[in-house]
Protein backbone atom coordinates (compact mmCIF):
# COMPACT_ATOMS: atom_id res chain seq x y z
CA UNK A 1 0.00 0.00 0.00
CA UNK A 2 1.15 3.53 -0.77
CA UNK A 3 1.08 6.03 2.08
CA UNK A 4 1.60 9.75 1.61
CA UNK A 5 2.93 11.53 4.70
CA UNK A 6 2.44 15.30 4.46
CA UNK A 7 3.19 18.33 6.62
CA UNK A 8 3.22 22.12 6.29
CA UNK A 9 7.03 21.91 6.30
CA UNK A 10 9.17 19.02 5.07
CA UNK A 11 12.77 19.03 6.30
CA UNK A 12 14.93 16.69 4.20
CA UNK A 13 18.39 16.43 5.83
CA UNK A 14 21.02 18.18 3.75
CA UNK A 15 18.45 19.87 1.52
CA UNK A 16 16.35 23.02 1.61
CA UNK A 17 13.11 22.89 3.65
CA UNK A 18 10.07 22.28 1.46
CA UNK A 19 6.81 24.01 2.39
CA UNK A 20 3.73 21.81 2.00
CA UNK A 21 5.95 18.80 1.33
CA UNK A 22 5.31 15.09 1.33
CA UNK A 23 7.00 11.70 1.49
CA UNK A 24 5.49 8.80 -0.42
CA UNK A 25 6.13 5.44 1.26
CA UNK A 26 5.69 1.97 -0.19
CA UNK A 27 6.24 -0.87 2.23
CA UNK A 28 9.43 -0.20 4.16
CA UNK A 29 10.95 2.29 1.72
CA UNK A 30 10.61 5.87 0.56
CA UNK A 31 9.26 5.95 -2.98
CA UNK A 32 9.27 9.69 -3.64
CA UNK A 33 9.83 13.06 -1.96
CA UNK A 34 8.38 16.34 -3.18
CA UNK A 35 5.56 18.87 -3.08
CA UNK A 36 2.35 17.46 -1.62
CA UNK A 37 0.23 18.60 -4.54
CA UNK A 38 2.46 16.88 -7.10
CA UNK A 39 2.70 13.56 -5.26
CA UNK A 40 -0.99 13.55 -4.40
CA UNK A 41 -1.94 14.13 -8.02
CA UNK A 42 0.45 11.45 -9.26
CA UNK A 43 -0.77 8.87 -6.72
CA UNK A 44 -4.49 9.56 -6.08
CA UNK A 45 -4.99 6.14 -4.51
CA UNK A 46 -2.40 6.62 -1.78
CA UNK A 47 -3.55 6.75 1.82
CA UNK A 48 -2.75 10.20 3.20
CA UNK A 49 -1.49 10.91 6.69
CA UNK A 50 -1.46 14.68 7.20
CA UNK A 51 0.70 15.76 10.14
CA UNK A 52 0.91 19.22 11.71
CA UNK A 53 4.12 21.20 11.85
CA UNK A 54 7.30 19.64 10.55
CA UNK A 55 8.10 16.27 8.95
CA UNK A 56 11.64 14.96 8.77
CA UNK A 57 13.66 11.78 9.08
CA UNK A 58 13.71 9.89 12.37
CA UNK A 59 16.10 11.31 14.95
CA UNK A 60 19.40 9.88 16.17
CA UNK A 61 19.89 9.60 19.94
CA UNK A 62 23.52 9.67 21.08
CA UNK A 63 22.87 8.39 24.62
CA UNK A 64 19.84 6.15 24.28
CA UNK A 65 21.72 2.92 24.97
CA UNK A 66 22.87 4.00 28.46
CA UNK A 67 19.25 4.95 29.17
CA UNK A 68 18.20 1.41 28.37
CA UNK A 69 21.18 -0.48 29.82
CA UNK A 70 21.73 1.37 33.12
CA UNK A 71 18.25 2.43 34.22
CA UNK A 72 15.06 0.63 35.23
CA UNK A 73 11.89 2.18 33.78
CA UNK A 74 9.00 1.43 36.15
CA UNK A 75 5.76 -0.04 34.91
CA UNK A 76 2.81 2.32 35.57
CA UNK A 77 1.51 -0.32 37.97
CA UNK A 78 4.71 0.20 40.00
CA UNK A 79 4.48 3.99 40.24
CA UNK A 80 2.99 3.95 43.74
CA UNK A 81 5.93 1.91 44.98
CA UNK A 82 8.82 3.04 42.77
CA UNK A 83 7.74 6.39 41.36
CA UNK A 84 7.84 7.37 37.71
CA UNK A 85 11.54 8.34 37.46
CA UNK A 86 13.98 5.76 36.03
CA UNK A 87 15.96 3.98 38.74
CA UNK A 88 19.76 3.97 38.51
CA UNK A 89 22.76 3.33 40.71
CA UNK A 90 21.99 2.18 44.25
CA UNK A 91 18.21 2.27 43.70
CA UNK A 92 18.59 -0.08 40.74
CA UNK A 93 20.91 -2.34 42.71
CA UNK A 94 18.38 -2.59 45.56
CA UNK A 95 15.59 -3.42 43.12
CA UNK A 96 17.68 -6.14 41.45
CA UNK A 97 15.14 -6.89 38.69
CA UNK A 98 15.10 -10.39 37.27
CA UNK A 99 15.37 -11.03 33.51
CA UNK A 100 11.63 -10.78 32.88
CA UNK A 101 11.29 -7.54 34.79
CA UNK A 102 14.39 -6.11 33.10
CA UNK A 103 13.10 -6.99 29.63
CA UNK A 104 9.87 -5.13 30.43
CA UNK A 105 11.88 -2.10 31.51
CA UNK A 106 13.80 -2.10 28.24
CA UNK A 107 10.59 -2.26 26.22
CA UNK A 108 9.10 0.67 28.14
CA UNK A 109 12.24 2.73 27.72
CA UNK A 110 12.27 1.99 24.01
CA UNK A 111 8.65 3.09 23.69
CA UNK A 112 9.54 6.41 25.31
CA UNK A 113 12.30 6.88 22.77
CA UNK A 114 9.91 6.20 19.90
CA UNK A 115 7.57 8.83 21.34
CA UNK A 116 10.44 11.31 20.90
CA UNK A 117 10.81 10.53 17.20
CA UNK A 118 13.97 8.43 17.69
CA UNK A 119 14.63 5.76 15.06
CA UNK A 120 18.43 5.45 15.37
CA UNK A 121 20.62 5.04 18.44
CA UNK A 122 24.37 5.20 18.88
CA UNK A 123 26.13 2.03 19.95
CA UNK A 124 27.77 0.00 21.21
CA UNK A 125 25.04 -2.20 22.68
CA UNK A 126 26.23 -4.71 25.29
CA UNK A 127 23.05 -5.83 27.08
CA UNK A 128 21.39 -8.81 25.34
CA UNK A 129 17.89 -7.64 26.31
CA UNK A 130 18.54 -4.21 24.82
CA UNK A 131 20.05 -5.68 21.67
CA UNK A 132 17.05 -7.97 21.23
CA UNK A 133 14.48 -5.20 21.83
CA UNK A 134 16.14 -2.85 19.34
CA UNK A 135 16.30 -5.59 16.72
CA UNK A 136 12.65 -6.56 17.19
CA UNK A 137 11.51 -2.96 16.94
CA UNK A 138 13.70 -2.27 13.91
CA UNK A 139 15.57 0.63 15.52
CA UNK A 140 18.91 1.15 13.76
CA UNK A 141 22.16 1.07 15.74
CA UNK A 142 24.94 3.31 14.43
CA UNK A 143 28.51 3.83 15.54
CA UNK A 144 29.41 5.75 18.70
CA UNK A 145 28.66 9.49 18.67
CA UNK A 146 29.91 12.31 20.89
CA UNK A 147 27.64 12.19 23.94
CA UNK A 148 27.02 15.64 25.45
CA UNK A 149 26.34 16.12 29.14
CA UNK A 150 27.00 14.09 32.24
CA UNK A 151 24.83 12.06 34.57
CA UNK A 152 21.65 10.25 33.61
CA UNK A 153 20.84 10.84 29.92
CA UNK A 154 17.57 12.38 28.86
CA UNK A 155 15.01 10.80 26.58
CA UNK A 156 15.08 14.02 24.57
CA UNK A 157 17.68 13.42 21.82
CA UNK A 158 18.39 17.19 21.67
CA UNK A 159 19.33 17.37 25.38
CA UNK A 160 22.77 18.71 26.14
CA UNK A 161 23.03 20.45 22.79
CA UNK A 162 23.22 17.28 20.69
CA UNK A 163 22.02 17.77 17.12
CA UNK A 164 19.74 14.76 16.67
CA UNK A 165 19.29 15.70 13.02
CA UNK A 166 22.99 15.38 12.20
CA UNK A 167 24.39 12.30 10.54
CA UNK A 168 21.00 10.95 9.50
CA UNK A 169 20.38 9.29 6.16
CA UNK A 170 19.24 11.65 3.37
CA UNK A 171 15.55 11.58 2.63
CA UNK A 172 15.64 10.22 -0.92
CA UNK A 173 13.85 7.45 -2.83
CA UNK A 174 15.01 3.97 -1.88
CA UNK A 175 16.03 4.60 1.73
CA UNK A 176 14.20 3.00 4.62
CA UNK A 177 11.12 4.99 5.58
CA UNK A 178 12.09 6.26 9.03
CA UNK A 179 10.19 9.49 9.65
CA UNK A 180 9.12 11.72 12.50
CA UNK A 181 6.60 14.55 12.65
CA UNK A 182 6.70 17.36 15.21
CA UNK A 183 4.08 19.97 16.00
CA UNK A 184 6.49 22.89 15.67
CA UNK A 185 6.77 25.58 12.98
CA UNK A 186 10.42 25.14 12.04
CA UNK A 187 13.68 23.39 12.85
CA UNK A 188 14.80 26.13 15.26
CA UNK A 189 11.71 25.55 17.37
CA UNK A 190 12.38 21.81 17.29
CA UNK A 191 15.96 22.20 18.50
CA UNK A 192 15.01 24.77 21.15
CA UNK A 193 11.93 22.99 22.46
CA UNK A 194 13.13 19.42 22.17
CA UNK A 195 11.50 16.34 20.74
CA UNK A 196 8.54 16.20 23.15
CA UNK A 197 6.50 17.86 20.37
CA UNK A 198 6.64 14.59 18.39
CA UNK A 199 3.20 13.66 17.07
CA UNK A 200 4.20 10.64 14.96
CA UNK A 201 7.08 8.23 14.42
CA UNK A 202 7.34 5.97 11.38
CA UNK A 203 9.82 3.10 11.52
CA UNK A 204 10.49 1.16 8.31
CA UNK A 205 7.15 2.36 6.97
CA UNK A 206 5.21 1.37 10.12
CA UNK A 207 3.46 3.96 12.27
CA UNK A 208 4.86 3.07 15.70
CA UNK A 209 3.84 6.21 17.57
CA UNK A 210 0.95 8.60 17.13
CA UNK A 211 0.13 11.28 19.69
CA UNK A 212 -3.43 11.24 20.94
Amino acid sequence: MLTLHTAPLLLPPGAEPLPDGAVLVQGEAVLAVGPRADLSAAHPGARTRAWPGLLTTGLTHARAVPLLETAYHPDPREYDQLGETPLTGEALARLAPDRTRWAGSVRRGLQRLLRQGVTRVAGPVTDPAVRSALARAGVSVVGPLPAPGDGVPSFDPFAGGHDALSGVIPLVPGVRADLAAFDVPDVAALRDGGAAACVATVLAGRLVHRAR
